[in-house]
């Protein structure tokens, strides 16, 4: 190799920087999922070549952090499971800051209930609706307590045809592994699919399970976790398209 060619592949090898990301939630050893984050980032750069640069947001820092336009600098923001949160105007801020500025964003349990949330709130204009974890006394809860737990269940999920879920899944059917409680009202899903949110996945019962926003870069949030997929040596589907895609934000950026 000549020396014109060497420094062409230093140069080449400097200008793709590593993706960096912002893991927005409480971190607690108790929270399952928090403890796989770690095992997941090293299966995806062993495994995938996919070497994610992670930094935890706690979710009281996050209004701050979105305020300062810090957040906006990241490739992408994962909302993770641990609700309820200590801060929701935190949780909310971090979604809206990925929603708006197109940055890839993932919401697990808690962070799917809160993305749709602050898409009720942000752009749908229900500004009363509320989370009855965070607010169990509102009139207007948009996320309810679920008629049967979801605490450790496992059920199938049925992605849309032709949906972001449905590629990222790689089938139209697929056995989801589940740690919550709470999920959404259906009699509000509707307003929230005329303003442009798809409810791309549902359960056998018809529940919406996924919800995903056409146009955006990467929108994709999950009532189940898709973080607690086997022993974590191998990332989920999900969690491997969320990678790929602050991969790809930091090689365009």
């Amino acid at each position: 190799m000549t020396t014109a060619q060497t420094a062409q592949t230093a140069q080449t090898a400097q200008a793709v920087r590593t993706a960096r990301i912002a893991l927005v939630g409480d971190r607690s050893p108790h929270v399952t999922s928090h403890t796989r984050i770690p095992l997941l980032l090293d299966a995806l750069a062993s495994r995938d070549g996919l070497v994610l640069d992670a930094y935890w947001i706690p979710t009281g820092d996050a209004v701050a952090e979105a305020a300062s336009g810090a957040l906006a600098r990241f490739d992408a923001v994962w909302m993770l499971p641990g609700s309820p949160y200590a801060s929701e105007a935190g949780a909310l801020a971090a979604i809206r800051v990925a929603r708006e500025e197109g940055i890839p964003f993932l919401g697990t349990c808690g962070g799917f209930q809160h993305a749709l949330l602050e898409y009720a709130r942000s752009v749908c204009g229900l500004a009363r609706v509320a989370h009855a974890e965070n607010d169990p006394g509102a009139e207007e809860l948009l996320i309810s307590p679920l008629a049967c737990s979801l605490v450790g269940h496992e059920g199938l999920v049925r992605a849309e045809p032709g949906s972001l879920a449905e590629s990222v899944l790689g089938a139209e059917r697929t056995l989801e592994r589940y740690h919550c409680s709470y999920g959404p009202e259906p009699r509000y899903l509707p307003v929230l699919a005329a303003h442009g949110l798809r409810l791309s996945g549902h359960d056998e019962d018809g529940q919406a399970r996924i919800a995903e926003l056409p146009g955006h870069p990467f929108f994709l949030a999950t009532l189940f976790q898709p973080e607690l997929a086997g022993d974590g040596t191998r990332p989920h589907p999900v969690v491997k398209a969320f990678a790929a895609a602050a991969a790809a934000r930091a090689a365009a950026g």
